[in-house]
């Protein structure tokens, strides 16, 4: 299966704040942002393995920034790890204040994304050619962060987390 680059599925996706988005302090509902956030990833995620793709999880969404009512969604993503059937999609969020003039960081996720044969079951895809300073950097982290995830959902025993282990244990020297 030929590689395939990690801006080869960047995605850039923008949703204007309208009252319907928001809760009573006039702020975008964090289920909106998650739901828009997932078709951005879905679409990075369809664009790196040419294929149906569903969500598996979704790690650690904090928000640094609530996205004001009038205010626009800018969001990012881009896979920035391929395995054997999943990937792992990093998205990045801003809000931008057209009245104001100024941008600001909102929060940031890694998605993971299962591509499907035809059957609905997973389906191998193209490993990932990470290219950019950013691009490695979330690429040699990608590992620690499956395993972590595999961990807590039940499906690799802490013993087995080698990427992890070494974060904290120094390895024993011969």
């Amino acid at each position: 299966m030929e590689e395939k680059r990690a801006r080869e599925s960047h995605t850039i996706m923008n949703e204007l704040v309208l009252p319907n988005d928001t809760n009573t302090f006039g702020n975008l509902m964090g289920g909106r942002l998650m739901y828009w956030m997932d078709i951005a990833a879905g679409m990075a995620a369809g664009k790196h393995c040419n294929a149906p793709s569903m969500t598996a999880s979704v790690d650690n969404l904090s928000f640094k920034n609530p996205i004001k009512l009038g205010n626009i969604v800018h969001i990012e993503a881009k896979v920035s790890r391929a395995f054997n059937t999943s990937m792992e999609i990093f998205v990045k969020v801003w809000g931008e204040d057209l009245l104001h003039q100024y941008r600001y960081e909102s929060n940031e996720a890694y998605f993971t994304f299962v591509a499907l044969d035809p059957n609905g079951k997973p389906r191998p895809v193209p490993h990932l050619i990470p290219e950019t300073p950013e691009e490695i950097r979330v690429y040699d982290g990608a590992l620690r962060r499956r395993q972590l995830r595999l961990i807590l959902a039940g499906k690799m025993k802490p013993d087995d987390a080698n990427e992890l282990k070494a974060l904290f244990f120094a390895a024993e020297e011969s």
